[in-house]
C-alpha cells in the first residue's frame, strides 16, 4: 500500500498531479483507478462538483456503509451524552458556570481566555481546560496568570468529549459558583457534534479569516449561542466585511448572540465579560433555588413525620 495516496492493489491515477513514492519514483497518475472498489453511492456527472457529506451520515468512510456509519456515530454520540449529562450534572448542582471555546486553529482563542480570565479572577474563581493534540503550551500561558488549568493532549484525535472533561473535573475540583472555561482544540468540525456538559458553546471568528466561514462549517455556528467575532483592531488593515460575517452566521444561526472583540486591544471585552457575568448569577441563581426546593420539600416531610 502506498503510504502517501492510501491506493491498495495498483495505482490512482488523476491526472495532472504528481505523485512520490517512498523509493524516490515520482510519476504522474492519469484518472484511472488500477484497484478495484464499487462506487455505490456517489455516480458523478461530467463537471460536477463531488458532495460526500450529503448521504445520511454527513460523511464519507471509503468501504463503510452510510448505515454503518451512523450506528457508529449514533452509539459513540450516545456513550458521550452520558458523560456529558454527567459533568452537567456536576456543574448545576454547584452553581459552576461551564463554557466550551471552540473555533478554528489561529483565531485568537488563547488570548481571549487570558484577557477574559484577567478581567474576571478578582471576581470570581476560575478553572481552565485546554484541549491540544500535543504540548502544554496553552495550558503554561493560562497558569502564568494565577488560575488552575489542566492540558489534555488528545493525540491523534481532533476534540474533546465528556469523558475526558469529567477526568479533568476530577483532578481540577472547581470552586462552587466558579467558572469553568474549556478551551476545545482548533477544529470547527467534529467538536461541534460532542457535548462536554457545557452550558453554553462559543464560537470564535476572527476577522483574519473568511467571511463566509460560518456558511463552510454551519454545524458549529449552529451549536454555538455566542459567535465572538476577534481581532477586530485589524478591520481597517483588511479586506473583510464584519456586517457580511455576521449575516452569514445569522443565516445557519438566527438566535446566535455575536459580540466584536479584539483581545489584543480590549475593545468590545466590556460586553463579553458582562455576558459572562450574566451567565454566572444565573446559574447561581438556579442552584439557589434548588437547595430552597430541597429545603421546603425537607420541612414539609418534617412535618408529614411529626403529625403521625
Amino acid at each position: 500500500m502506498c503510504t502517501v495516496c492510501g491506493c491498495g492493489e495498483g495505482e490512482t491515477r488523476i491526472e495532472g498531479t504528481a505523485h512520490v513514492h517512498a523509493d524516490g519514483t515520482v510519476h504522474s497518475h492519469a484518472y484511472e483507478h488500477g484497484h478495484a472498489h464499487k462506487h455505490h453511492h456517489h455516480e458523478h456527472g461530467v463537471g460536477g462538483d463531488l458532495d460526500f457529506g450529503a448521504g445520511p451520515a454527513r460523511a464519507h468512510v471509503p468501504g463503510m456503509s452510510q448505515s454503518r456509519m451512523v450506528q457508529i456515530e449514533q452509539d459513540i454520540l450516545a456513550k458521550n451524552d452520558a458523560y456529558a449529562a454527567e459533568n452537567r450534572r456536576y456543574f448545576d448542582e454547584r452553581g459552576i458556570f461551564a463554557l466550551n471555546l471552540v473555533s478554528g486553529p489561529g483565531a485568537g482563542k488563547t488570548t481571549l481566555l487570558v484577557r477574559t480570565i484577567e478581567l474576571l479572577k478578582d471576581k470570581v474563581a476560575i478553572s481552565v481546560v485546554e484541549g491540544d493534540q500535543q504540548t502544554s503550551n496553552d495550558a503554561e500561558r493560562i497558569r502564568a496568570t494565577g488560575v488552575p488549568a489542566l492540558q489534555i493532549n488528545t493525540g491523534k484525535g481532533c476534540h474533546l468529549d465528556g469523558h475526558m472533561v469529567g477526568h479533568a473535573l476530577e483532578r481540577l475540583q472547581p470552586a462552587d459558583e466558579s467558572l469553568f472555561l474549556i478551551e476545545n482544540v482548533g477544529n470547527l468540525v467534529c467538536p461541534a457534534a460532542f457535548d462536554l456538559g457545557e452550558h453554553h458553546k462559543v464560537a470564535i471568528l476572527s476577522v483574519t479569516e473568511g467571511e463566509d466561514k460560518p456558511l463552510k462549517y454551519p454545524d458549529m455556528f449552529r451549536a454555538a449561542e455566542v459567535m465572538l467575532l476577534n481581532k477586530c483592531d485589524l478591520l481597517p488593515y483588511l479586506d473583510f466585511d464584519a456586517d457580511l460575517a455576521e449575516a452569514n452566521a445569522r443565516r445557519v444561526n438566527p438566535d446566535l448572540t455575536i459580540l466584536r472583540v479584539s483581545a489584543s486591544s480590549g475593545d468590545g471585552l466590556s460586553a463579553w465579560v458582562s455576558w459572562i457575568e450574566s451567565g454566572l448569577e444565573a446559574q447561581r441563581g438556579k442552584r439557589s433555588a434548588t437547595v430552597d426546593a430541597l429545603k421546603a420539600r425537607i420541612a414539609e416531610l418534617e412535618r408529614q413525620l411529626a403529625g403521625k
